[in-house]
This record gives structure tokens, sequence and C-alpha cells, in this order.
């Protein structure tokens, strides 16, 4: 397996491209199962969980198709042969439980297996199938797979989130686009990946209204057809490179990103001591005089990310004071605390909070990426450690950053992947 070496000490300068949202593509990805006609998107980021949907996709029979040379442009479209998402590709990626509103509300009919991804808690698939069920489909059980049928297809319905869910949202969405009929999501995520997907349904021919509320109205309609779609850039790329900055003391441009997306983490990080201010091409973020602890709780948005958690729980080890960090959303997302600790840090978990007391500096050690985000948080670390940091199983990194060594490399880190 590939590992990241990391010689830490040297501030970051200079620019980093921020790319399109991995939590935005990929159910608009699945939103191209929706018609039979093309939906091409742009600003696609070059992941392995975009490459994982897109093997997905093809299993099922449509056609996707990269429209440029490096793959951000796809195309697809066309006939559903296969109703099946089977284990082995779904195994790999949660995200790939969000062809089953599509391949209801198309076909009528889906057989999907229950989703992987990190270990990060249970994260059960509940209210997706609920949802389904309250817009007519039946929903079985049976050896590790979801089996959902509507034969005369799907009416519309009032389905009253108990709380927050981003996939729920995102699937019974798309599932509500071709049923017959109103359908009101009460207490839909407000996240901005949810928008760029509503936004891009209207461009196929679906009425939403209420894009960006909590209460989605979604007027079904009999089909859509292609559009073009440009994805939103990576909020959570955005937060973790202005860590990176602050965490180095340097001073970064990020282009192309927006403030806007950000929500609570431009607040939290100002507490922290990071300056973030527009610019023409993007966000400049910068440390004022030091950092300084600040505490954090996970909220579904506009507050602060559970994705971003680990990245700041890394930029408070080396802040001035205490900080809490408290995880609402996940129950197992504090396994990078160990690793954490083993390079220096004093981070103490109670419960569902962690207490982060900061150190003048961290010391470089081999450490072990369990999770997305957790694998992240090392490499921040690193990059402010005094000697050398290796960081194992970044294929966790892969799934949710695009050449993060060559990006930060560039400006000025003493970084570099060891092929496995």
């Amino acid at each position: 397996m590939d590992r990241i070496r990391i010689r830490g000490g040297r501030p970051l300068e200079g620019a980093i491209p921020i790319g399109g949202a991995k939590n935005a593509a990929l159910p608009l990805m699945a939103a191209g199962m929706l018609t039979d006609e093309r939906l091409v998107l742009s600003n696609v980021p070059q992941l392995a969980d975009i490459r994982t949907m897109t093997d997905l996709l093809r299993q099922l029979g449509l056609a996707v198709e990269p429209q440029d040379n490096d793959g951000r442009v796809l195309s697809i479209g066309g006939a559903i042969t296969q109703t099946e998402a089977p284990y082995d590709i779904v195994r790999k990626m949660r995200a790939s439980v969000l062809v089953l509103g599509p391949l209801v509300a198309r076909c009528g009919e889906a057989r999907v297996s229950m989703p992987g991804g990190c270990a990060i808690g249970t994260r059960p698939i509940d209210l997706h199938l609920k949802g389904l069920e309250q817009l007519g489909a039946e929903i079985t059980l049976e050896s590790g797979y979801v089996l959902a049928r509507a034969p005369r297809g799907l009416t519309g319905a009032t389905i009253v989130f108990p709380f927050v869910s981003v996939g729920a949202t995102e699937n019974l969405l798309m599932a509500a686009a071709l049923a017959d009929g109103t359908t009101v999501l009460a207490n839909a995520a407000r996240e901005p990946e949810i928008g760029d997907l509503a936004r891009c349904l209207v461009t196929m021919g679906a009425q939403v209204e209420g894009i960006g509320t909590g209460t989605l109205t979604i007027h079904g309609v009999p089909r859509l057809h292609g559009g073009a779609h440009a994805i939103i850039p990576d909020r959570i790329e955005t937060g973790t490179y202005a860590c990176a900055a602050a965490i180095t003391g340097g001073a970064v441009t990020l282009e192309g990103a927006r403030t806007e997306d950000l929500g609570a983490v431009v607040r939290v990080l100002s507490d922290a001591g990071v300056d973030i201010a527009e610019t023409p091409s993007g966000l400049s973020v910068t440390r004022r005089n030091g950092l300084h602890g600040a505490d954090a709780m996970t909220e579904p948005y506009p507050g602060f990310p559970t994705d971003m958690q680990a990245q700041f729980m890394a930029l408070m080890c080396v802040a001035e004071g205490a900080s809490m960090l408290t995880e609402t959303i996940f129950e197992n997302r504090f396994m990078h605390v160990p690793e954490l600790n083993r390079m220096g840090a004093r981070i103490n978990v109670h419960g569902s909070s962690a207490i982060v007391r900061g150190v003048p500096q961290l010391s470089g050690a081999p450490v072990m990426a369990t999770d997305l985000r957790a694998s992240v948080s090392l490499v921040l670390a690193g990059l402010a450690a005094r000697g050398e940091t290796v960081v194992n199983r970044v294929y966790h990194l892969d799934r949710g950053y695009e050449s993060v060594e060559r990006k930060l490399a560039a400006c000025g880190a003493d970084i570099e992947r060891i092929p496995g």
C-alpha cells in the first residue's frame, strides 16, 4: 500500500486549486440515471470514489464517458439494463446506495447491496427505506440486499425526517422527481451539495421548490431530459487546506473556493486565530498572531461539519490553550486520536467529546489512517511536526482528496508519496 512521507516545519505559501465537491459529484452522477438523455457534468474531481461510482453506473448499463482529456467533464446517460447494484462494488463506498431511489423511480424495481464505506459509525439507511415506502415502494431485505419494487410507479407523499439525513434527502429528492404528484420533504438536509443536486434536477426538467431550505417540495414529472451542470467547489477540501495553511503558519490562496458554502467553518477558524478573506480568485487564508484554543460541535449544515472535525482537531493540537470538540453525527469518529497522541498531542476523549490541550510542537512518527478525514488530519499534523511522519493506508485519503501531496508540495511542503 502507498504511504505518504512528510518532513514538517515548512510554512505553506502559494495557491491551491480547489476541485469539485466529491459529496456533490456522487449524487449528481446518480441523477444521470433519471433520464435516457445525456447529463454532462463538469468540474468532476479525480478521486477513487468517482471511479467507484463510474463502475457502478456502467454495471447498471449506463454509458459514462469522459468528454475531455483529464476526465473533469463526464457524460452520463442511456438505458438501464441491470437493476442490481452488487456487493462487490457497493461495499467500497457508502454513497453507492444513492442509486436506489433513481432505480426504483425509473425502472420500478431495484436490488441494491447494503452499503459499505468508512468505519466511522453504523449510519443505517432506515430513513431511505421508510421514505421510499411512503412513496409507494415495497421494501424487503434479503441476504444483505435491499429489494425495492414499485411496478406502478411512485406516488408523491409528505415525508417528515425525524432527524436530518443528507443521503436520505438526496435519494428521496431524486425518486420524487419522477413520482406521480407532489412530495414534501420536511426537515430535509440543507447542505450545499443538496442544493447543487436540486439545481441540476431543475436543469433536467424537475420541479423543485424550497432549494436551500429545510423543506423541499417536488412536483413529479413523467420524465426528465438531459442537461449540463458544473459541480460546486469542495467545501471540505477548502476547509482542510485552510487548516493546512494555519497549522504551518503560512499564507495560501484557495483558488475557486467560496465562503458561502463553508457555514460555521469560517467562524470557528476565526475564533482560533485564522483569517479567511475573499479574493478575486477564491479565498486567502493566513494566521493572525498564533493559534488559540476554540471549541466546535459537529452539526448538520450550516453548523460545523463532521467532515472537518478531524482536521480542526489536528489544528488545535498546536494551539495555545484548550479546546473541546464534540461529535454529534458519528459515534466512532475519534479513531484518529490515538494516532495524533503518538505524535505528542494531548487529547483526552470523554464520551462524545474530546478535550485537546495544545502543545508547542508535535513530533513526527509512523501513523495509521483509519478513515478518509482521519487520514488527512494526520497529514496536517505531519506538516507541523518536527521530524518525519509516515502516514500509512493512504487509500482512504485517495477517496476524497485529489493529488494532496502535489498540491501541498507546490506550496513548499516537504511531502512525497511512497508507492507500496
